[in-house]
Order: structure tokens, then sequence, then C-alpha cells
């Protein structure tokens, strides 16, 4: 099982290592890159004609502004393409929302909150957990984390 992390540039960075981070939490594996849609159109062509042959299986997309990313590379494969928009300079991210999540019909794009990379991780997971059934049982222990953790919350405010 493998991810792709696709970022359009590198200040999409730290946005990737939330991704990157809950990807290593459930054991997936990723292969990390810097293509932009806009800057190497060509590079980005072949990455997704070539995904499905090179073992990649869910392709989460990272980009702000313009935000084509996500698109471009849904536009060419049939593999699951998730976009996180980045939240940029302009607009706080809500263009880059608008560019990932406002698809035509027939392309479509899962798309998580501005700068949502841990939600994109936890997304790809849920999509491979329907072929990899391991992963639904670590999907299911993490809720349970999460859900002691609150639990251990709110008995921190009632003491």
């Amino acid at each position: 099982m493998k991810v792709a992390v696709v970022m359009g540039s590198l200040s999409d960075k730290e946005i990737g290592q939330k991704v990157t981070k809950m990807l290593e939490k459930f054991g997936v594996d990723y292969e990390l890159r810097v293509i932009s849609a806009h800057r190497t159109p060509y590079t980005a062509v072949e990455f997704a004609e070539k995904a499905e042959e090179n073992g990649i299986e869910v392709i989460i997309a990272i980009a702000g502004k313009a935000a084509h990313l996500a698109g471009v590379l849904a536009g060419i494969t049939t593999l699951p393409v998730i976009g996180v928009p980045a939240k940029s300079s302009t607009m706080d991210g809500l263009d880059s929302l608008l560019s990932v999540v406002q698809m035509p019909k027939g392309v479509p794009v899962a798309t998580v909150a501005i700068n949502g990379g841990e939600n994109a991780g936890i997304l790809a997971v849920q999509i491979l957990s329907l072929k990899y059934p391991e992963l639904k049982n670590k999907l299911k222990e993490y809720k349970k984390e999460m859900a002691q953790d609150v639990a251990h919350m709110d008995e921190a405010v009632r003491n």
C-alpha cells in the first residue's frame, strides 16, 4: 500500500509533514514529491499517467492560490485524489479551497479543510482500509484513542 503526497511547492512542506506523520502512524508507505501544475505541467501529467503502475493507490495533492494540482492529477488518473488547499497570503486560503473543491462533473477530488494535512492522511488510510483490513483495526483503535483523549480533557475541566 502506497500513497503519493504531492506538494505544489516546497512552501507546502509543513502540511506535507502532517500528512506523512499520519501515514507513518498507520504504517502506510508514501512517496513525497514537489510537482507544480503550472510550472512543471509535463511532470504532473507524466506522474499521474504512471502513478498506478508505480504502485500508488491514493494521491494527496497539496497546493495553494490557484491550487490546480489536485484537479490536474484527477483529470488524468483514475486513482482517488485528495486535495488539501493550502492557506496562502491571498484570501486566507479561501481561493485555494474553492479551486480544489469546485471540480467539474466527472473529475472528483475529495477535499479536506484548508491546511488539513492530518485529515487527508486519515482519509487516505480509510480509502486503503477497503482493500487492507489491518488498517480498519488501526483506524478503530485511533478513534478509541481520540475518544479517550476527550474523556481525559472532560475530566480535567470538571476537577
